[in-house]
């Protein structure tokens, strides 16, 4: 490798996306040794041979290192893509993480949402709320934002539904409630910062055509 070639940096999100990452990365072929050592308190991972860099953020940050260029690419679920509405370009559906965002509430509220009733809707997701609600329902609700478990909102008569995210459902069956209508499909997605692709296109394409061929293995 060419020892002025520039680092491309990669930031991942936290926990279960970028161990998904690191997986896929390994299997075609690059690797990063320090991100294995579990009791490191390190910030950024070096794989000097391949000249890349990479450090672990919260999803939600994300999209703004990739924005601003402090990383050239991200990897982050597309409900957070939604919601933070930032700058750069979608380069791949990874395939993995896959989930909905979902209207939730208990059955009866399925009714508000048939008559465009002015309603209350709790969510961690108000963006993609009242994307949902105000652009493609044209219903004018009120969107109240939490960050915990939303699905106490209409349990407590705080809000009559909720938007969040739905794996299994399981969550919302133990606490009385269903999945009233779907807004989109999720999943984890690799996105690159748009001065990046421009300047690293060459090394840039060449990574997403090689995980490409290797998710539709």
């Amino acid at each position: 490798m060419n020892k002025d070639m520039r680092y491309i940096t990669f930031a991942l999100g936290k926990g279960r996306l970028a161990k998904k990452t690191l997986e896929l990365l390994e299997e075609i072929g690059i690797t990063c040794e320090e991100m294995k050592d579990k009791d490191t308190r390190k910030l950024i991972f070096v794989n000097e041979e391949l000249k890349l860099k990479f450090f672990l953020a919260k999803g939600p940050d994300v999209p703004t290192y990739v924005e601003y260029g402090a990383a050239d690419i991200g990897v982050v679920g597309k409900d957070t893509l939604l919601e933070e509405g930032r700058r750069a370009y979608e380069v791949l559906d990874l395939g993995f993480g896959k989930c909905r965002m979902c209207v939730c509430g208990p059955e009866s509220a399925g009714e508000l949402l048939k008559h465009h009733e002015m309603i209350r809707v709790a969510s961690k997701y108000p963006r993609i709320a009242k994307d949902y609600f105000y652009n493609k329902k044209h219903q004018t609700v009120d969107i109240i934002k939490l960050n915990g478990s939303v699905e106490l909102g209409p349990m407590v008569g705080l809000s009559d539904v909720i938007v969040d995210i739905v794996e299994t459902g399981s969550t919302l069956k133990e606490n009385g409630l269903v999945v009233l209508e779907e807004i989109c499909p999720l999943s984890a997605r690799m996105i690159v910062n748009q001065v990046s692709m421009k300047m690293e296109a060459d090394r840039i394409k060449d990574l997403i055509k090689k995980l490409k061929e290797q998710i539709a293995k």
